[in-house]
């Protein structure tokens, strides 16, 4: 295991630790990557029961003041005026070439107030993007200090309201400041209903372990975060997209209302022009390996003469699906589910075929 030494540690660590984790280095910071329960277990576990995640490695920014609306206008490609109050928007931001530098969630707390839920390795230049475009303005950026936390699965909302949290009118996809230093949305990345929480730390303390003192909630590793997300068909910075993908190669354009495609003023707005008028060279896919052996990021995909003509950016196995999982990028005319490639797995040779996402459905509470 990589040394965790010089790593960023979680306010919570010592739970972890009392819990039997086992650490790992993640973008900076030192995570917990499994419990005694085991990768596949946990994973079970958030399909058909509950599991708690920390995930305060993710940075949340509160944008407010009068210029509110207007800097996020011009970071992200969304509408901020067409956001009702607590409505969350999944969105990107994007630098000149349209690249993805961060995809994030963004929710309207109300009047020009938002949050701001960013990607740990992307925390920085994230908050440095933010500032720039808000130079002039009148608004404040202000990175939050706080536990952050993720319940998740079909119990979720029964655990956190036997633990003293009213989720009563909170649907998918919107978020709420509940009390002082409380940030709660019904939200996540693993496909399942449940909810973000981010507060302070002596009160996350008390409510992961209320919440853990109940049959239906266990700890939940990175290991099986990432097998959920891949299964619910879920991009992974750094993998999935990066500075040099485009929402178009991402097959994400639909969190780009289109009227802000032909006249948004965000950064990017006109080198996504471009590529739209031009269409996409590649395209992001599910991918299903033939029999029980998963491939792995970094893998590549060859036509049938042998020739690289993409690779695969997640990969792994499937617990709830039930067989190995991946995505990854191939010629946009040979995207259609069905088409078949090949991989290399030490030497020999897999196919491995476009497979529609998700490859679990998505079970999201929308009201």
């Amino acid at each position: 295991m990589t040394s965790t030494d010089n790593l960023h540690k979680l306010p919570l660590e010592d739970l972890h630790r009392e819990a039997g984790a086992k650490f790992g280095a993640f973008a900076g910071w030192s995570m917990p990557i499994t419990y005694p329960l085991g990768v596949m277990k946990e994973h079970l576990h958030v399909r058909e029961k509950a599991g708690l995640f920390d995930i305060s490695h993710m940075r949340l920014f509160r944008v407010s003041g009068t210029d509110g609306a207007r800097l996020i206008a011009a970071a992200c490609p969304l509408d901020p005026a067409a956001l009702d109050q607590s409505q969350s928007r999944y969105s990107f931001l994007l630098n000149d070439d349209a690249g993805i530098i961060d995809d994030l969630i963004v929710t309207r707390l109300g009047g020009d107030a938002f949050m701001v839920v960013a990607n740990a390795g992307n925390a920085a230049a994230d908050e440095a993007q933010l500032r720039r475009l808000a130079e002039g303005l009148d608004v404040a950026v202000e990175p939050l200090d706080r536990v952050f936390i993720a319940i998740q699965g079909p119990e979720a909302e029964a655990a956190l309201n036997r633990a003293g949290i009213d989720t009563t009118g909170l649907v998918f996809m919107h978020g709420v400041e509940p009390r002082a230093g409380w940030f709660l949305s019904r939200s996540g990345y693993t496909g399942e209903d449940g909810f973000e929480i981010a507060l302070p730390a002596d009160e996350a303390r008390a409510l992961a372990q209320d919440l853990l003192g109940q049959d239906s909630v266990e700890w939940i590793g990175l290991a099986a975060r990432d097998s959920l997300r891949l299964e619910a068909g879920l991009c992974l910075h750094g993998q999935d997209i990066t500075a040099d993908t485009t929402p178009l190669d991402a097959g994400l354009m639909w969190a780009i209302p289109k009227p802000l495609r032909e006249t948004g003023g965000f950064v990017g707005a006109d080198a996504l022009r471009r590529a739209i008028a031009n269409g996409p060279a590649r395209k992001r896919v599910g991918l299903k390996p033939e029999g029980r052996q998963p491939v792995r990021a970094g893998a590549p995909l060859l036509d049938e003469n042998g020739e690289t003509v993409g690779s695969v950016t997640s990969g792994g196995f499937g617990p709830s699906a039930g067989h190995p999982v991946a995505m990854g990028y191939v010629p946009a005319d040979r995207a259609s589910p069905g088409t078949q490639f090949f991989t290399e797995i030490r030497g020999n040779r897999l196919a491995i075929a476009v497979h529609p996402l998700p490859f679990t459905p998505h079970r999201y509470h929308k009201g």
